[in-house]
C-alpha cells in the first residue's frame, strides 16, 4: 500500500516539507548536510541526496524536509523526492540504520540527564514549546551549550538558512528563554 505524502511550504524558500502518515523517528530530528554522512546513517536520506539539487535532508518524527541548492529545478526535485519517499516507505525499508538509531537514542538519553539546572530548564522549554512549533515549519532547534549566560543553539532543517530565522531566534526563542531564565544574556545560532 502506498504511503500518504503531503507537501507543505516552509518559511525558508529553499526548503520544502513532506509530511508522511508513518513514523520515521521516535522523537526529535536527524539532520544531514552531506551525502557521505547520509550514506553512513540513513538509507532514506542517502536516496534523497541522489536527487539533483538536494543539499540537505532533515528527518523528523513524521516528516522530511529537503533543502535545495543552486542546482536543479523545484518541479523535478519535488517529483524525485515524492517518488523516492513513496517507494522507500511503501517497501518498508529502514529510514535510519538500526545501529545508528540505537546509538542516537542512547546519546539523547544521556544528553537529557546532562548539564546543570539551567541547561535542563532550557531543554525543557525547547522540547515542550519551541521544537514543536518549529517542527510545524519543517525545522528543529537543539541546544549545543551554555557558556557565561549565552545559549548556543543548532538550527536545522528549514530553520537553517531561513530568512526569518534571525527574527525567530531573537524575538521568539531568546525572549521566551530570558523570560523563564533571567540569567540568560543572549541566544546565538551555531
Amino acid at each position: 500500500m502506498s504511503v500518504n505524502i503531503q507537501l507543505e511550504w516552509t518559511p525558508n524558500p529553499s526548503t520544502l516539507k513532506y509530511v508522511v502518515d508513518t513514523a520515521l523517528l521516535p522523537r526529535g530530528a536527524m539532520n544531514f548536510i552531506s551525502k557521505d554522512v547520509a550514506e553512513e546513517k540513513s538509507p532514506l536520506a542517502r536516496k534523497l541526496f541522489d536527487i539533483k539539487g538536494v543539499m540537505a535532508v532533515m528527518l523528523g518524527t513524521n516528516f522530511v524536509t529537503v533543502t535545495k541548492g543552486d542546482e536543479g529545478e523545484w518541479d523535478e526535485l519535488n517529483d524525485g523526492v515524492m517518488l523516492a519517499l513513496d517507494k522507500h516507505l511503501t517497501d518498508g525499508e529502514a529510514v535510519v540504520k538500526p545501529e545508528v538509531l540505537e546509538a542516537w537514542s542512547a546519546a539523547a538519553a544521556v544528553t537529557l540527564g546532562s548539564g546543570g539546572a539551567m541547561e535542563q530548564r532550557i531543554r525543557e522549554i525547547l522540547d515542550a514549546e519551541i521544537r514543536p512549533a518549529v517542527a510545524m515549519d519543517g525545522g528543529d532547534i537543539t541546544l549545543d551549550r551554555v557558556e557565561n549566560g549565552t545559549v548556543y543553539l543548532h538550527m536545522q532543517g528549514s530553520c537553517s538558512g531561513c530568512p526569518s530565522s534571525t527574527a525567530t531566534l531573537r524575538m521568539g526563542i531568546e525572549t521566551r528563554l530570558k523570560e523563564a531564565i533571567p540569567e540568560i544574556i543572549e541566544v546565538v545560532a551555531v
